[in-house]
């Protein structure tokens, strides 16, 4: 039956179930290595191409602008027009995508391709834990679920330098992309089969001015800020993130007068929810802006060859199913808001080993802290985007699960843009106090602008003043990770605060209340 609301006990998922969420996970694992394989094919695809400078910026963030500013649009597309149909639809475009930027022979076409693949995969991100909802009414089983998406997610992250460094040893670039299309192609195989469909009954009109407006508010927002991570907080950025805000508040008042809005605004005047969400923020904000002092630790400070530094991220990953599984099992037992407080615990520790980061520090330190945090957010994230997905109503869901993605983006975006600038800003002020005297005013503006900058003036300079450039630059690097380390630690320290002061409660009050009511899934 579909599209129905019953009042029933409690099922525990089956075997098809679980196989469903097996499935689930391949577009997760795809959507995720999509973001990150550009870090070891741009050299290649630049050298074929040969884009310009804006032309590059799309080709690398065009995927994520359109990933996250369509989020909410395609969760709501999914509690309208069935899940199920939302995520097959998003599968073939995006191994049609796919297919596309593999064999582009222009840089426009690969950027159209790239803008193409973060629509699709807007449509995969939400439908995928959307569907996890539906199909796992069981509270234990749904946080074990939940935590396997959210292993996919992070899996596919680490994954994504790896696979395509590989591929890149053997083939040409668009080689990296191929790989998503005979994946998508055995989920259009297995999803029908494995998969129940689910929609709202009578969803209403379609907000098209909504949508519109929800993505120009995420798209100037996130703009803005990578842009001035990147170039600095001048006029565009600032302009862009002030029109992103003022798009915002516009929705907010749009959503608040619509008859049939696409976001429930009465789940943010619960604390329970909005708290949560900002801890999912909270949660990538370090992660992820944490990970661009690592990956350049890696590459620069140790020299290390891109899929040599990824391999070296490979334990990060694997230490991530502990924390979820730790998390799933503690939840039940000692409370959501506590295994929170320990998660962010757990960063916290992680985070204070990295802040002992010196410029002579081997691999095996930034691994290990790196871990630690890794346990700590795995063990966050699982538990958070259970919290949020369930405390909305099962018709809601898919809008639900695209809040819970919408402000990890942001988080993740946030984290790259103030960690970048204040750590940029230490690393100016040391490089310009230590460089060599012998550098000339052009040669030390180079230096001091970012790390990789240095080190291609270094390989430049006579052997004994390429040393001591090196080790100023080195050095300056050191001090802009431990202070980065700091405010990630301060940051988290901060948030497991909130969450014992604002969301604890006796261990036999749980953090969200459980619905028996769930929409009936419809046989495939």
């Amino acid at each position: 039956m579909n599209g129905t609301v019953k009042d029933r006990v409690t099922e525990r998922a089956g075997r098809r179930q679980w196989a469903g969420l097996a499935v689930l996970v391949l577009p997760c694992v795809l959507v995720s290595m999509d973001m990150s394989i550009m870090f070891t094919t741009l050299p290649t695809l630049t050298a074929d191409l040969r884009p310009s400078s804006s032309e590059l910026l799309w080709i690398m963030d065009g995927y994520g602008f359109m990933l996250a500013g369509l989020l909410i649009t395609m969760g709501t597309l999914g509690d309208r027009f069935g899940r199920r149909r939302v995520l097959l639809g998003g599968a073939v475009a995006f191994g049609l995508a796919s297919a596309l930027a593999a064999f582009s022979t222009t840089p426009q076409t690969l950027i159209v391709a790239r803008m193409l693949l973060g629509v699709a995969g807007a449509t995969l991100a939400p439908s995928t834990l959307s569907l996890i909802r539906a199909m796992f009414n069981d509270e234990k089983q749904r946080t074990t679920a939940v935590g396997v998406w959210t292993a996919g997610f992070a899996g596919g992250a680490v994954l994504g330098p790896i696979i395509s460094g590989l591929l890149l040893e053997h083939f040409w670039w668009g080689s990296v992309f191929l790989v998503n299309t005979p994946v998508m192609a055995l989920l259009l195989v297995l999803g029908p089969l494995l998969l129940p469909e689910f929609r709202v009954p009578a969803p209403g009109r379609f907000d098209l001015a909504g949508a519109v407006l929800s993505l120009l508010a995420v798209l100037g927002v996130i703009y803005g800020i990578k842009s001035g991570a990147e170039h600095g907080f001048g006029t565009p950025s600032l302009l862009s993130l002030a029109a992103g805000l003022a798009f915002g508040y516009v929705f907010l008042l749009h959503q608040r007068r619509s008859p049939q809005p696409m976001l429930d605004l009465g789940l943010f005047r619960e604390r329970r929810f909005s708290v949560v969400l900002g801890i999912d923020a909270l949660a990538t904000f370090g992660m992820v802006g944490f990970s661009l002092f690592s990956w350049q630790f890696l590459q620069l400070v140790l020299g290390m060859e891109p899929f040599t530094a990824a391999l070296w991220t490979l334990p990060t990953f694997l230490v991530m199913p502990v924390g979820i599984a730790l998390a799933t099992m503690a939840a039940p037992r000692f409370g959501k808001d506590r295994v929170i407080i320990t998660g962010l615990t757990i960063a916290v520790a992680g985070f204070i080993q990295l802040a002992f980061t010196g410029a002579h520090s081997g691999s095996l330190h930034i691994v290990t802290s790196m871990g630690i945090v890794s346990i700590g957010i795995a063990a966050v994230s699982a538990v958070v985007t259970e919290v949020i997905v369930s405390a909305a109503p099962p018709e809601r869901a898919g809008a639900a699960s695209a809040m819970a993605e919408t402000s990890a983006e942001f988080g993740g975006a946030l984290g790259i843009a103030i960690l970048g600038s204040i750590g940029a800003a230490f690393y100016r002020a040391d490089i310009t106090a230590t460089a060599p005297d012998s550098l000339d005013p052009h040669q030390l503006e180079t230096a001091a602008a970012t790390l990789g900058g240095a080190v291609n003036l270094a390989a430049d300079l006579p052997h004994s003043l390429a040393a001591a450039m090196r080790d100023s630059a080195f050095t300056a690097f050191a001090h802009e990770t431990r202070i980065a380390a700091i405010v990630c630690a301060a940051l988290s320290a901060a948030g497991a605060l909130l969450v014992a002061t604002v969301l604890r409660r006796p261990r036999t009050q749980p953090l969200t209340g459980s619905s028996n009511t769930r929409h009936e899934p419809s046989t495939p």
